[in-house]
């Protein structure tokens, strides 16, 4: 303690992640029960998000709780069905200059109407998916059902549409979720399941203002903190400006991180000082555990960040006691086998790669591929 104010290194903090994302695997959750779940795990690519689940010791990755739709930021994640509804409003934008920003320079006119363009997407989505439907299709017929100046000319499918950016963070608010098999995704109506098949349950209508915003601020406090508010509107899309407006001051204390000033919900402070490195290895591949947008915490070396953040196609990481040491991909073979290629930091002890071994059999499982081999390459 120093001038009453908490003093932390960053080892403790990536300590108090791993254990507060149970990375540490206190029993077999099933993954609706995962902590992670408050902030969602993001599907990018598709199927990484039972990767993060299995990394967490879920080994019946199936849950009828959860559902994919497009969330934070517009991109794929998991989330439990029961609170879609609060989520829309929570990710909602928080005024309308909020709502310009959220939009790309492509749509610069369109980004203008601020709100009104997601609620007119959102309407669009409404009308449009009444039944599974091709992305693509759905696509063209909101494009036709909003204002002109929210398309724009794509020379990719030489055709005027609706920005992607806008298509996808309204599509939730618009009652959608997602259906991937393969390569291919779907559009379905969002509604309480098991329906009757011959009764489609109704939808949750679109949130009328954005609400419940501050509790996702918690809950990447929690599960991401310490962290500042940049951090968090990073995170969620939005800008600090607005972030200040919804910043839960009574519910937080400000934490020292190597000097840095950051804030933890104060009922996670003795989490946080009496947290210890998670043993063993885990490898995770776009994990909630790399969401944090504090990558000078994650991985200090500016290096290892280019390795990890990329333009396209980020890799997993080996998660070696508590620390990224280093990266892996994974290449479909043959009859079903899955190869993982590790690129290690530096170089790794033996009992590292040993573990290494032992959890590639975890990825495999998530996966369903019938054996898995692991190469090393040199540091």
């Amino acid at each position: 303690m120093a001038g009453g104010t908490p003093q932390v290194d960053r080892g403790r903090v990536l300590a108090h992640r791993a254990v507060a994302q149970q990375l540490h695997r206190p029993g077999r959750p099933r993954p609706a029960g995962l902590a992670v779940l408050d902030l969602g795990v993001q599907d990018t690519p598709y199927g990484s998000a039972r990767q993060a689940l299995a990394a967490r010791g879920v080994t019946d990755l199936d849950d009828d709780r959860l559902e994919l739709v497009w969330s934070t930021r517009g991109a794929p994640h998991l989330h439990r069905r029961a609170e879609l509804p609060a989520l829309a409003a929570a990710l909602w934008p928080l005024s309308d200059a909020d709502a310009t920003r959220r939009l790309p320079g492509q749509i610069r006119d369109g980004a203008k109407l601020g709100l009104a363009a997601f609620r007119a997407a959102a309407a669009a989505f409404r009308e449009v998916v009444t039944a599974p439907m091709a992305r693509g299709e759905v696509s063209r017929a909101v494009s036709d059902r909003i204002p002109d100046e929210l398309n724009y000319e794509c020379r990719a499918c030489a055709a005027r549409h609706v920005s992607g950016a806008l298509f996808q963070q309204a599509g939730l608010a618009g009652g959608v979720r997602l259906e991937v098999a393969g390569r291919a995704a779907r559009l379905a109506p969002l509604a309480p399941r098991p329906a009757p098949p011959e009764r489609a349950a109704p939808r949750p209508a679109p949130p009328e203002r954005a609400a419940g915003t501050d509790a996702l601020v918690l809950a990447y406090l929690r599960l991401l903190g310490p962290a500042t508010p940049g951090d968090v509107a990073g995170f969620l899309g939005t800008s600090v400006t607005e972030l200040r407006a919804i910043w839960p001051t009574d519910q937080l204390t400000e934490v020292r991180v190597d000097g840095r000033r950051a804030w933890l919900p104060t009922d996670r402070l003795d989490a946080l000082r009496g947290a210890a490195p998670v043993d063993g290895v885990r490898l995770p591949p776009g994990d909630p555990f790399l969401q944090a947008r504090d990558r000078d915490v994650l991985v200090p070396e500016k290096a290892h960040q280019a390795q990890l953040w990329r333009m396209i196609g980020n890799p997993g990481v080996v998660l070696a006691d508590g620390e990224v040491a280093g990266t892996w991909r994974a290449k479909q073979a043959a009859k079903g086998r899955l190869d993982l290629t590790v690129t290690p930091f530096t170089k790794l002890p033996k009992r590292v790669t040993h573990e290494v071994e032992a959890e590639a059999e975890t990825v495999r499982a998530a996966r369903r591929a019938s054996e898995v081999t692991v190469q090393f390459e040199p540091a």
